[in-house]
């Protein structure tokens, strides 16, 4: 999910919206910084969490998961041009991840804590590594295709190789078993009818 202008729009924000629609509600749509979204929900102020969330066992003991929705995994995102060929590169280097992200844990257990800036987004994640303040970052697959794309001209290159297959789902507080069966209801009905598929097709390209 991300800006364009006014408007808040993306993968998630449309499956979140169907899923809306099919349960006779309306989304509404909070902002936050990724790592606030699990207290949120905790604590009510938000009723689902759905942002590229993946399950995670310490998450988990938490908030309670829907059926997943998607499968993703995470890759390393370096500079053209750089030294880094692997992950075996790694040690030493100083790498970039959202705060709260299963990224800023992988790349903690990589490189060790003193060896990660953490950031509010992956676009900030991004703008250190183009101006050489990082070596690498470690991002979700699909947004990391998408600044490729968008900074061709800066060059960056995805290594090859996925070293962290994800399941994506949606958050719901535990005390909250109706809203999260009904979650799961439409988000099955959703999939089964190509639904989700068709959203995810709109913003990550076959390629």
């Amino acid at each position: 999910e991300y800006h364009e202008g006014d408007a808040i729009i993306g993968i998630d924000v449309e499956i979140a919206q169907a899923i809306a629609e099919k349960l006779g509600m309306e989304l509404h749509i909070e902002d936050m910084a990724f790592d606030a979204i699990i207290p949120s929900v905790v604590s009510g102020k938000a009723d689902i969490g759905l942002a590229a969330i993946s399950y995670d066992e310490d998450r988990a003991a938490s908030v309670n998961f829907s059926e997943n929705y998607a499968t993703s995994s995470l890759v390393i995102l370096v500079a053209e041009g750089s030294e880094i060929a692997s992950a075996d590169d790694l040690e030493g280097k100083l790498i970039g991840a959202q705060t709260g992200t299963t990224g800023e844990m992988t790349a903690t257990d990589m490189v060790g804590d003193e060896n990660v800036e953490r950031y509010n987004s992956y676009f900030e994640a991004v703008q250190s590594l183009l101006t050489g303040k990082i070596d690498a970052v470690i991002i979700d697959n699909a947004p990391a295709q998408e600044y490729v794309s968008a900074n061709a001209d800066a060059g960056l290159t995805i290594l090859d190789g996925a070293w962290v297959e994800e399941q994506y789902c949606a958050a719901v507080d535990e005390g909250n078993e109706a809203l999260l069966n009904a979650i799961n209801t439409a988000l099955n009905e959703l999939i089964e009818d190509g639904t989700v598929q068709t959203i995810i097709d709109k913003y990550i390209t076959a390629d």
